[in-house]
């Protein structure tokens, strides 16, 4: 059997990362720049949009990505990942450009909707990509420097939607998510390489995505899916409403976007630091500890804290909902064989999406009833709170590939070995 494009090269790990990173930049730009541009959508002249009719359409393309995560990680785990890769790189790049262009609110939502299949289809392709091509004692901290790219993306839209969004509008912010069309798709057609262990399979051992359907496996496919999706929830719905929700607590619109630049930057943090004590001490603890700090730190926003104190508890609040989805994501990725790896990942990570797309539209409808502001973070906060529960219960499979703590580092380890997380 003909071996899979670019499977022949072989490439240093860092290639990898640095590639998937600036991917998960892009995919992260793409979806929380629409929080920075809510509040021009809510202004754009002939439009007369209402907060849950902005959610709704926040929500359509986190809906594509319900189906862009389960049909991607389905199929790179049969035709590689890097075809996969560079096709849902390019498709969202083309729709986002769709997304600028759109000259009502129905075809933004659509073009909205299209990007999602693609945006759905990077983190699990780029996860399984790279935990297959780490050091094995490094696998959760590596995937989770190339994860970091998604609060990266979300720091470039705050800031972007601080420079442009007054000036030039919001359609020059999504315009802006096509670059990767001409500058990191080219690059990757060039130097991304195939995972080892898939070439390794391509000439005989097929994916078996059947196994994750029964037993202990569906349990913890299922446990995974109600983390990812209360995950979800919190990363999409405190990014896009979160300037929202402090313009309301009588932040200038500046100064609300700040706030969304923070929280990104501590889920920086967060999903390094976490990730990094995930390789010593094993992801269920730290997912666990981390959702339950979120616990805390959401519905902390609603105190009328000085502000540095505020942005504090907003950074922490940022490290306990982006930076723990980081680590849940290693945490499901190093929990199942190589085979189905990318099929668990795209299968609870599509579910998960379902939470995305609920963020903006609990978001919207909370801030549309007028309920005390206490009321928005404390229902945020109970998120948290169900992914913590979620995550503790995950079972150990019964008989799981090799813990990573003693495995030998290597770069080439092929996909089979690559442990399981407790």
């Amino acid at each position: 059997m003909t071996a899979p494009s670019g499977a022949l090269r072989t490439r240093p790990p860092w290639i990898v990362v640095t590639l998937g990173f600036a991917a998960i930049v892009f995919d992260g730009y793409d979806l929380i720049v629409y929080g920075s541009a809510v509040p021009a959508l809510l202004a754009e002249p002939g439009w007369h949009l209402t907060p849950p009719r902005v959610g709704a359409i926040g929500g359509l393309a986190l809906l594509g990505m319900f189906a862009g995560a389960i049909g991607a990680g389905t199929v790179t785990d049969r035709i590689g990942r890097r075809r996969t890769f560079i096709g849902a790189l390019a498709w969202f790049s083309v729709m986002m450009l769709a997304v600028a262009a759109a000259p009502t609110p129905e075809l933004l939502g659509l073009a909205r909707f299209l990007a999602g299949l693609g945006f759905g289809g990077i983190a699990p392709i780029a996860i399984a990509l790279v935990v297959e091509v780490a050091p094995s004692s490094r696998r959760n901290l590596l995937n989770a420097v190339m994860l970091c790219g998604f609060p990266v993306g979300g720091v470039l839209a705050a800031v972007a939607g601080i420079a442009l969004i007054e000036p030039a509008g919001f359609r020059v912010l999504f315009a802006l998510g096509g670059l990767p069309l001409l500058t990191l798709v080219p690059l990757a057609i060039r130097f991304l390489p195939e995972s080892p262990g898939f070439v390794a399979r391509a000439s005989g051992e097929r994916a078996r995505s059947a196994g994750l359907l029964r037993g202990r496996s569906a349990i913890a496919l299922t446990l995974f899916a109600v983390a990812n999706v209360a995950g979800f929830l919190l990363v999409y719905g405190l990014n896009i409403w979160l300037p929202q929700l402090m313009r309301q607590s009588g932040y200038p619109l500046g100064s609300a976007i700040s706030f969304l630049l923070v929280f990104n930057l501590g889920a920086v943090v967060g999903g390094l630091s976490g990730s990094a004590l995930a390789d010593r001490f094993g992801a269920r603890w730290v997912a666990t500890t981390a959702f339950g700090i979120g616990v805390v730190s959401i519905g902390l926003l609603a105190v009328p804290f000085p502000t540095p104190v505020l942005y504090a508890l907003i950074a922490v609040a940022g490290a306990a909902s982006v930076g723990t989805q980081i680590v849940v994501f290693g945490y499901v990725a190093l929990h199942f064989a190589a085979q189905n790896r990318a099929t668990a990942l795209g299968i609870s990570t599509g579910v998960g999406r379902l939470g995305a797309a609920a963020g903006p539209l609990v978001g919207g409808f909370l801030i549309a009833s007028g309920i005390d502001l206490g009321w928005n973070f404390a229902a945020f906060a109970a998120v948290a709170l169900v992914g913590a529960l979620a995550s503790v219960a995950v079972p150990q499979l019964v008989a799981p590939p090799e813990r990573t703590s003693t495995t030998p580092a290597t770069s080439t380890t092929p996909a089979s070995t690559v442990a399981a997380t407790p």
